[in-house]
């Protein structure tokens, strides 16, 4: 077979033809006309590497035009991020909702805006030195981002931005800190979905229950961890030498990751759990796999509700549930390449699906969820969330 000529000049201007039309493309994909808004949904157009620029007196190369087609489609069609870009019911913003936008896109920035406005309850003496007077326990059961909004307004009225002093910050866990960046993230058209999970740096080599904040990583064309609860204090307590807001693939692990390596033998079930609480075991992580597949289906409930499939306390189980618990694991281990099947298992499944009442563990008592929450969320199409606490780890 022949092989086409092609020279210098035609390869400059098959390079800057392209490049204009994924701008031209970029642009109309774009929700909003704002250049912001172009480069916060094709951020590869912002940090190209100089190659892609084509300058007259630069050759073209074919392999910086893949490597940037390759993550043009990966910003612009995939729709699992398109999916993880839209709001629902829980990380809707109720009255507040434009409060939202006034927090930073960069996750570094976003991480710390977040953890000024909530203290951890377990350690807020310890590490904080306040003491959290007991009317305001309760504030830990929070479950939407609109109540959180209205906690947060009520507790002080000034920007998101602005830090607030420990007394006026909401009290909150692991789960409240992330719910809040996922949906600042997804105010900003960014892909982001809360993970339910385990720590390896807690108190290794024990894996502690965790959830983080998973967020497309533009520039690496991936998705990333960020521990948003991990402010300098927690950093300094616990040591921690990695970037929380990049948190290594082997420092967290999904639910669904952990059953999967457990069931494997590769790792022993009896690590992962809560230490000061005494509860460990494949019961648990199963359980932690339930409150993962409703969150990647964006619905993101507290880490102690309780409802469908999960065991009980302690609980042997059987060779059916071990079956469906490894079936959902796989689906829930690489949700970009089953989010249609996990879907279709939320929308259908009872054992998964979030109901409208749901155990709160900690209190003991049913309780409303609040939002809708009857099918998985397809985005800002669902009903707002009541802004009335529904439902404090």
């Amino acid at each position: 077979m022949l092989k086409p000529s092609v020279n210098r000049s035609t390869t400059q201007a098959i390079g800057a033809n392209t490049l204009a039309l994924l701008q031209n493309l970029a642009t109309h994909k774009s929700r909003r006309a704002g250049k912001n808004q172009i480069h916060a949904k094709i951020p590869c157009l912002n940090d190209m590497p100089a190659p892609l620029s084509w300058e007259p007196d630069r050759p073209f190369d074919v392999n910086s035009l893949t490597t940037l087609w390759r993550r043009f489609v990966m910003d612009t069609v995939n729709p699992v991020l398109d999916y993880y870009s839209e709001a629902a019911s829980m990380t809707l913003g109720g009255k507040h909702a434009r409060r939202l936008t006034s927090l930073p896109e960069r996750i570094d920035a976003l991480c710390k805006c977040v953890q000024k406005l909530f203290i951890y309850d377990v350690v807020a003496k310890d590490f904080y030195g306040y003491g959290i007077p007991k009317n305001r326990l309760g504030e830990i059961h929070l479950r939407s981002t609109a109540s959180l909004l209205d906690k947060i307004v009520l507790r002080s009225d000034e920007p998101l931005t602005e830090p607030r002093d420990v007394k006026k910050r909401v009290i909150g866990r692991c789960n409240h800190f992330v719910l809040l960046a996922v949906a600042a993230l997804r105010a900003h058209e960014m892909p982001a979905r809360a993970r339910s999970g385990f720590g390896a740096y807690f108190n290794p080599p024990k894996y502690e229950d965790h959830w983080v904040c998973e967020y497309w990583d533009a520039r690496k064309g991936q998705w990333s961890f960020a521990d948003v609860q991990f402010d300098q204090v927690w950093i300094d307590k616990l040591h921690i030498r990695h970037n929380v807001a990049d948190v290594p693939r082997d420092q967290f692990l999904t639910a669904g990751e952990a059953w999967k390596v457990c069931r494997a033998r590769k790792l022993d079930p009896e690590l992962f759990g809560i230490e000061f609480a005494k509860l460990r075991g494949l019961w648990f992580i199963a359980a932690s796999l339930i409150r993962d597949a409703a969150a990647l289906n964006k619905v993101e409930m507290l880490p102690w509700d309780s409802w469908g499939a999960q065991p009980q306390l302690n609980a042997a189980l059987g060779p059916d549930e071990l079956a469906f618990f490894d079936e959902l694991a796989e689906l829930a281990a690489n949700p970009d390449r089953t989010l249609d099947e996990l879907r279709n298992r939320y929308d259908t499944d009872a054992r998964v699906q979030v109901p409208d009442k749901v155990l709160n563990l900690l209190r003991q008592r049913m309780e409303p969820v609040g939002v809708q929450v009857a099918r998985s969320a397809t985005g800002a199409r669902g009903a707002e969330p009541e802004s009335t606490p529904s439902s404090a780890r």
